[in-house]
């Protein structure tokens, strides 16, 4: 069983609006060799939730972190020019992704919350929001 210590956010670094859903992820990811999806879940712009990788296998979405993390994608995280880093996330996405947190929370209540940009400096724009603060609630007490 693994030790989970990160929830991390990402998003996809696609335009606002982009129908991508985890199964187009899933294509691109074993393009580049992998075994699948790097994500456990992705929500796309309808706020479905929808797993990929199990929670019992690590990830590949977060360089030295995916050990013991649960990576989580929206899609989205770029302006409608395609270029320009933005929070895109649906009202949708929103709930869902709260609601996805509140029951990782429950399941991994030690584990931090954070956003793909507070693990990697090389990606100061994913996933386009300030996480730690967003879900200062479900953060474990220090």
């Amino acid at each position: 069983m693994r030790k989970i210590t990160l929830i991390i956010v990402h998003c996809s670094a696609n335009k606002a609006g982009s129908k991508l859903r985890m199964a187009d992820i899933d294509r691109y990811h074993r393009t580049l060799g992998w075994t699948g999806c790097g994500y456990h879940y992705v929500i796309p712009i309808d706020g479905t939730i929808e797993p990929a990788r199990p929670e019992d296998l690590p990830g590949a979405h977060c360089r030295s972190h995916n050990s013991h993390s649960i990576g989580i994608c929206y899609i989205g995280g770029l302006a409608a020019d395609g270029r320009t880093p933005e929070d895109t996330r649906t009202k949708a996405q929103k709930s869902a992704l709260r609601h996805l947190l509140e029951s990782l929370h429950k399941s991994y209540p030690k584990a931090l919350i954070v956003g793909h940009s507070d693990l990697d400096p090389k990606k100061p724009h994913c996933p386009g929001f300030d996480v730690v603060s967003e879900y200062r609630d479900l953060q474990p007490p220090i």
